[in-house]
């Protein structure tokens, strides 16, 4: 029996990078840390918010790469000569992903109150209706 997947559907056309992008965010592996949210703010804006307790601004970074956002932080070792009796606050480096349809654009990011807010925008898809002409061969 043949697999059938996305892109060797005969009636699905061009849809072989929409296969790699599922592929990609399936085998990603974020893990639980941080904790997100994903909240639409209006019709066509969202907020993804990122609970990064104990990170600062230098701590942190976004980049967009090949359609996907990627939040990554890294904590320095500061205070090495301190000794916890308990060390309930997690202090390990991480990365988030998270794959970005065409027409989403990243916007701004602000840290507030142990939270990381990053906006994204989607452009309005445009109709478009297309005749093509039929000549004699």
């Amino acid at each position: 029996m043949t697999k059938l997947t996305l892109g060797s559907h005969p009636y699905m056309l061009g849809f072989e990078q929409l296969e790699r992008l599922l592929e990609r965010s399936a085998k990603s592996g974020n893990e639980g840390y941080p904790p997100f949210n994903i909240e639409q703010t209006s019709q066509n804006s969202y907020r993804i918010t990122l609970a990064v307790a104990g990170f600062g601004e230098d701590n942190l970074s976004i980049t967009v790469e090949d359609r996907q956002l990627v939040i990554r932080g890294r904590q320095g070792e500061e205070g090495e000569d301190r000794i916890f009796l308990h060390r309930g606050i997690a202090a390990r480096q991480f990365q988030r992903s998270f794959v970005l349809a065409d027409g989403v654009e990243v916007g701004e990011a602000i840290i507030e109150n142990g939270l990381l807010h990053v906006d994204l925008t989607r452009a309005q898809p445009e109709t478009v209706v297309q005749t093509i002409k039929i000549r004699k061969g």
